[in-house]
């Protein structure tokens, strides 16, 4: 027996116009059922799946419309795409219909050629959606990707300690991966049903940060009540991730500290306690022993963060990553772009490999980005590559450096003026080409004696 074609629901209260459809239908090998109202649509949606829905308007009890809004209710991957036929069709009524969701409006009396085409247009459109979004979820970005020594150990490290409830510090360079890291840790813990809520402590001001962590209840100048839900009452149940940790004030720490300590915390203005539970998770790019040291940061609120500590390796120290990381990127970013697919060559390959990646993953994803929108070739070259100047730049005497400390700094505030002459001194641009944030460049800047004019 020959296979029937793609499942079709007929919606019309006209008996004769579901007869005449079955007809049409059935004779271009479409397998079809009819129903007579949109309550029994929704109820045989919820039964079978369908690819396509030929939808009436003028319906006793659930309308047209009403339905349509109904089946865009479901989840992507099974809605049926949605046709609607009238014989009392306006353009106000064609727009609305296609604001909601339909594919497309055919007005009473129907033609054999118009539903045929119509259909098939439609069928084909969704055929597409969904293909688009396997692929999409197919190159989704993964948890930790690379087959180096470091990453397997990474990896390894993750499935041993994610599924406790033990608190996290994750240290890092700038653009390591350490949200992703952490974002890995909430998935594959008890809690990956619950929120997973982030705050970057170096890019909120000082004055607002605790009424972002902790909320506020305040009032207006006319009287008005001012609340405001904090990130860690958001985190109840699942993971509160502090990132950038090390830049938080000594005075905003002394408050996770006590609600570390007790569990519960009171927003800004209010007189009582809120109870959280949520498994805190912090990283930074700071050295919080020095930081202690230096009296920036609680010796106390270290210990109660450094249970389980954590470090991501900076690309340098994987580098062997670097051609399946650029494939990666490409790959994603042609997608999201909706470009050709692109291949780096052997030649571009090595170049990237040479590179020193003093912004890390973060910033071989921008440059792949960056290449995927201005260079339009199936082939990326390393004539192509920014970075054959940086290449060469590297092969310098570094006698004269003491410590590999000295060495990083040196590279790394060679690469940032360089940035900065790139972008003719806008320090937001620059900020944007490393992959950095605004806050944290001008604090590198700083520590590294760059003048924002220089």
């Amino acid at each position: 027996m020959a296979s029937r074609g793609p499942k079709v629901l007929v919606v019309d209260d006209e008996a004769s116009i579901r007869q005449s459809l079955r007809g049409v239908l059935t004779d271009e090998n479409y397998d079809c059922v009819m129903v007579e109202s949109g309550e029994a649509c929704l109820s045989e949606l919820a039964r079978n799946a369908y690819e396509a829905v030929l939808l009436d308007i003028w319906m006793p009890g659930l309308d047209g419309l009403a339905t349509l809004e109904r089946i865009q209710e479901m989840p992507p991957d099974i809605r049926p795409a949605v046709v609607i036929i009238s014989g009392h069709g306006n353009i106000e009524t064609a727009v609305r219909a296609t604001k909601l969701g339909a594919f497309d409006f055919v007005e009473k009396p129907l033609t054999i050629d118009k539903v045929s085409l119509v259909l098939k247009n439609a069928l084909q459109q969704r055929r597409m959606e969904l293909e688009l979004r396997r692929l999409r979820e197919d190159t989704a970005e993964p948890d930790i990707i690379g087959n180096s020594v470091a990453m397997k150990a990474l990896r390894q490290q993750l499935k041993l300690m994610a599924g406790t409830n033990g608190r996290v510090l994750i240290y890092g360079e700038s653009g390591t991966g350490k949200e992703l890291v952490a974002r890995a840790i909430h998935k594959m813990s008890p809690r990956s049903d619950g929120p997973f809520v982030e705050v970057n402590c170096a890019a909120l001001p000082e004055d607002l940060i605790e009424s972002e962590l902790f909320g506020h209840r305040l009032k207006n100048a006319d009287g008005t009540p001012d609340y405001k839900t904090g990130k860690l009452q958001k985190a109840h149940g699942g993971s509160f991730f502090l990132d950038e940790v090390g830049d938080m004030s000594l005075k905003t720490q002394a408050k996770v500290l006590r609600a570390l300590d007790e569990h519960r915390f009171e927003p800004v203005g209010a007189s009582q306690f809120i109870q959280v539970d949520a498994r805190v998770i912090a990283a930074t790019n700071k050295n919080l022993e020095k930081e202690i040291e230096r009296g920036n940061f609680r010796e106390d609120l270290f210990y109660r963060l450094n249970v389980i500590p954590f470090t991501v390796p900076p690309l340098r120290e994987h580098a062997e990553d670097i051609p399946v990381l650029a494939t990666h990127f490409l790959r994603k970013f042609t997608l999201d772009y909706g470009r050709k697919p692109k291949e780096l060559t052997q030649e571009a390959i090595a170049v990237l490999m040479e590179y020193h990646w003093p912004g890390n993953v973060r910033e071989l994803r921008n440059l792949m980005e960056r290449l995927v929108i201005l260079y339009p070739q199936a082939r990326i070259e390393a004539r192509h590559l920014p970075l054959d100047s940086m290449r060469k730049g590297q092969a310098r005497n570094w006698n004269g450096f003491g410590s590999l400390h000295d060495v990083k700094e040196a590279a790394e505030r060679e690469y940032i003026l360089r940035k900065l002459e790139e972008t003719g001194g806008n320090v937001s641009r620059a900020s944007e080409l490393l992959g950095l944030e605004r806050s944290n460049l001008y604090r590198k800047m700083k520590s590294l004696g760059i003048a924002p004019k220089e």
